[in-house]
């Protein structure tokens, strides 16, 4: 098997008598490292570096989602996956950055999984913790992974070394994610020691959402349930569309709604802001990118209640391209020479909406508590407070378990537009192709479903013998 270095740099040392120049190692073998929290947590940093990269959180990876979904369209060429036909040669470019990126990300969790239980200078409690963080984020990655590209190869601390890994079924790959995350939730803690990092009720929100998306919809209610009774968390209380900037804006630092956020600061800018805004800079201190967009003409637009602070706050017109073009400002920065935001991959609302869906399919049915966190959510968007009935409640007995699946997804909708969950919910839903047609008049080809395996791996990696259809 082949060894795996770390590559450190070269130190030079120049001794003040002689001048004799002394070269330092230039990298170690990672038998030698990984000894102490330290080095350890080095190695963690690793794990989570590759997420922040321009072509998955930082930008591109929710770019490519939001493009392909009933709310956002892309502009110029951003415009491929709005046509719903497939990518071309300029998306593919960006889908096979975003994979390289989850791959390194994982490579790297591997790196801590193999060689954190030989080290010698930490505990045993500790070992368990830094283990359960890295396995909560291979799950992770394995997750986006899976959603976007199907069968793929799967890459863990035995195999890590190998060149060439058969594509896994998604099943196997779905186990592998189970198993980490179970695992993880078992031993991180019930809060997080530094910003950014997940906690156990992390681990069992994403748990919920993989049996979410997997359709073992019992299971998914039971552990949203247990993050809801924690009481870890609770919506921010709003009363205008702009106390929205309590949960989104730049300045916001934490809330008590965030379980697992990626964060961005001057020295990782959040580039996305750029791809949702047009020049002008009308709620950002730079010119945008314009490169995503949405129309007042749009049908989901159209549907949305003006008396929802959602869409109030969500949106403002712009006068660069065809007439009723709005952008999206949920991710604003005014003050910020680079975009400040950071990314919120699971809110408490997500949970609760995760939760009001589960409850009613596991049930064949409606739930008084299924239906009192969907009602939390949407009090909250009329500025109601969220745990006490309102006036646009919605009530138990209007809705059958179809009516109310539909309800839970318009919700999920206006909830999180632009963070990157609409596509893969009507991928979900398995009514992809019917909602596409009703609200944006177009077919779903073939092709579109799943991203394309990039052709850097199917060069290194011989054992891949076929693609994606479309490509």
């Amino acid at each position: 098997m082949k060894k795996i270095i770390i590559f450190l740099g070269i130190g030079l040392l120049f001794a003040s008598c002689s001048g004799t120049l002394v070269e330092e190692p230039e990298a170690i073998a990672v038998e030698t490292y990984y000894n102490n929290s330290g080095e350890v947590e080095s190695g963690i940093a690793a794990i989570y570096s590759p997420l922040r990269t321009g072509g998955v959180y930082q930008a591109q990876y929710q770019s490519m989602l939001e493009t392909c979904s009933d709310f956002l369209h892309g502009r110029a060429s951003w415009a491929p996956p709005s046509e719903f036909q497939g990518f071309n040669n300029t998306a593919i470019s960006r889908i096979g950055s975003a994979w390289q990126q989850l791959y390194l990300s994982i490579r790297n969790a591997n790196i801590i999984i193999k060689n954190v239980p030989n080290a010698k200078n930490l505990s045993e409690n500790a070992k368990s913790q830094y283990i359960g963080e890295a396995k909560f984020l291979r799950a992770f990655d394995y997750f986006q992974l899976v959603r976007n590209w199907g069968a793929i190869p799967l890459r863990d601390e035995l195999n890590m070394s190998e060149i060439n890994v058969p594509r896994s079924s998604v099943d196997d790959v779905y186990s592998l994610m189970i198993s980490d995350l179970t695992a993880a939730e078992s031993s991180l803690g019930e809060k997080v020691s530094v910003a950014g990092h997940p906690s156990k009720w992390a681990a069992k929100t994403v748990l919920a959402d993989v049996y979410f998306y997997k359709g073992e919809y019992d299971k998914a209610a039971a552990k949203a349930k247990e993050v809801i009774q924690s009481n870890a968390y609770s919506l921010v209380e709003i009363s205008s569309a702009n106390d929205f900037e309590k949960l989104y804006g730049a300045d916001v630092t934490s809330s008590s709604e965030e379980i697992f956020y990626m964060k961005f600061n001057l020295n990782y800018p959040f580039s996305y802001a750029l791809y949702l805004h047009g020049i002008g800079k009308t709620y950002i201190n730079q010119d945008g990118y314009y490169a995503i967009y949405s129309n007042k003409n749009f049908t989901q637009i159209k549907n949305w209640e003006d008396k929802d602070l959602r869409k109030a706050y969500n949106w403002y017109e712009y006068s660069g391209f065809d007439a009723g073009t709005i952008l999206c400002k949920k991710f604003s920065d005014k003050t910020g020479t680079q975009p400040r935001n950071d990314f919120p991959v699971y809110r408490y609302a997500d949970l609760l909406l995760i939760y009001a869906e589960a409850s009613c399919r596991a049930a064949g049915q409606p739930t008084a508590e299924g239906i009192e966190a969907l009602n939390m959510v949407h009090r909250r968007a009329y500025g109601y407070p969220s745990t006490q009935a309102s006036p646009v409640d919605f009530n138990l007995g209007s809705y059958n378990k179809d009516s109310f699946i539909d309800l839970c997804m318009q919700e999920r909708g206006y909830e999180t537009v632009g963070e990157g969950k609409r596509w893969l919910d009507l991928k979900r839903s398995g009514k992809a192709a019917e909602i596409i047609k009703t609200n944006m008049g177009k077919t779903i080809s073939e092709s579109h479903y799943l991203w394309p395996i990039p052709v850097s791996e199917l060069n290194y990696n011989s054992a891949i013998t076929d693609q994606n259809p479309g490509y």
